[in-house]
């Protein structure tokens, strides 16, 4: 029985790329090349990150909240809650630090060029991370200090703030979940995003993948199903408008700027929306389709190696090239490549070698866990 959603899948590796490809501006590419202008004006890929929090309050409490909301006492909700609270550490936090400690090694013996920045930011930023609140640190300091390859950990923090939380939410609200859900949308939407702290520290990305989940436990979710997705050019042709708008919404050419955050949010649940339905829509065999599967399984990976593999990349060329050489535009191809192959590399290993095992082993905790629970 196929344990995953390919749909689901595939949006997660068209979110890590879009995150992938708004990186590579100044972190890899660091000149200021005409036609790299004119592409980040009409392309932002931060939307990416949103869908992510689409896809992850979708898959997480689709089994999570029926879950708890299924306790028949307080013991049993103890006990479901840490369950999936000792899961989730062993499958996202030993990837986690384990870039976090890389970094901060680069940064001390890999660092001749100076593109990890110093020391003392780093440590910060790292301190952040490991605490769960790299999101209000980079709020703080945005735009005044290098937060670093270890910055995309502020919607690592966010999920696991989110996280921490949404237990408590569930046994406050009872049966009436998706109302007070509903509400707190409904709160966000017009919430003026004036500082980089209220812009990091947004969820209702999140609550839409939760509200997706627990409607889909409703006999009036099979009535809505997008089936004229299943016409293959129509699919095509709503998913690619509908990226488009994602990696669009979020430029300084965007038509609707105020409420973008919001705009974004709806759109990534759309799209989130018609691959709960597990029918295919945006997955079609294929090549392609293999490809942008190991893209969504390692997307994880992908997230947390990109930024290290790009600074990698130029500490590596520093080091090739001529003291005093001026990295430009003729050199696009070539810290392209390195960049690409380091971060493929690095990624499989990461899902081979450290997130695969370690979230078996955060399996086999939470069975004995519940094994050994009275009665």
């Amino acid at each position: 029985m196929k344990n995953r959603i390919d749909d689901i899948e595939i949006l997660r590796a068209f979110a890590v790329l879009l995150v992938i490809i708004e990186h590579m501006h100044m972190n890899l590419f660091s000149w200021g090349a005409p036609w790299l202008k004119v592409f980040y004006q009409h392309f932002s890929g931060w939307s990416g990150v949103d869908l992510f929090f689409v896809i992850s309050g979708y898959v997480i409490a689709k089994n999570l909240v029926p879950r708890l909301q299924a306790s028949g006492s307080g013991r049993v909700y103890r006990l479901n809650t840490f369950v999936f609270w000792v899961r989730r550490f062993w499958r996202l936090i030993p990837s986690a630090w384990f870039w976090l400690c890389f970094i901060l090694g680069a940064t001390v013996f890999f660092n001749s060029s100076g593109v990890w920045g110093n020391l003392s930011s780093n440590l910060h930023m790292v301190f952040a991370a490991l605490l769960q609140f790299a999101n209000v640190h980079v709020g703080l300091i945005f735009g005044t200090e290098f937060a670093g390859a270890a910055f995309v950990y502020w919607s690592l923090s966010l999920e696991e703030q989110f996280y921490l939380v949404l237990p408590l939410l569930v046994l406050l609200s009872g049966r009436k979940l998706r109302y007070v859900l509903f509400f707190i949308v409904v709160s966000q939407i017009f919430l003026e995003r004036s500082t980089p702290l209220l812009a990091l520290l947004r969820t209702e990305a999140l609550f839409l993948g939760v509200l997706i989940a627990l409607w889909s436990q409703s006999p009036s979710y099979r009535r809505w199903e997008p089936r004229f997705l299943g016409n293959a050019g129509v699919a095509f042709v709503v998913f690619g408008l509908l990226l488009g708008l994602l990696s669009f919404a979020d430029t300084e050419n965007a038509f609707i700027v105020r409420y973008r955050y919001s705009l974004i949010a709806f759109v990534s649940a759309l799209l989130v929306f018609a691959a709960s339905y597990d029918r295919d829509y945006f997955s079609r065999p294929g090549w392609l389709k293999a490809v942008l599967l190991w893209v969504g399984t390692r997307s994880y990976a992908l997230y947390l190696a990109h930024l290290p593999s790009y600074f990698m990349t130029r500490e590596i060329w520093f080091r090739l090239e001529p003291a005093g050489t001026r990295f430009d535009a003729s050199y696009t191809a070539a810290f392209l490549g390195t960049a690409v192959l380091i971060l493929v590399t690095c990624s499989e290993l990461n899902y081979r070698l450290i997130e695969t095992p370690f979230r078996k082993y955060g399996v086999r905790i939470a069975r004995r866990m519940i094994d050994r629970a009275p009665d």
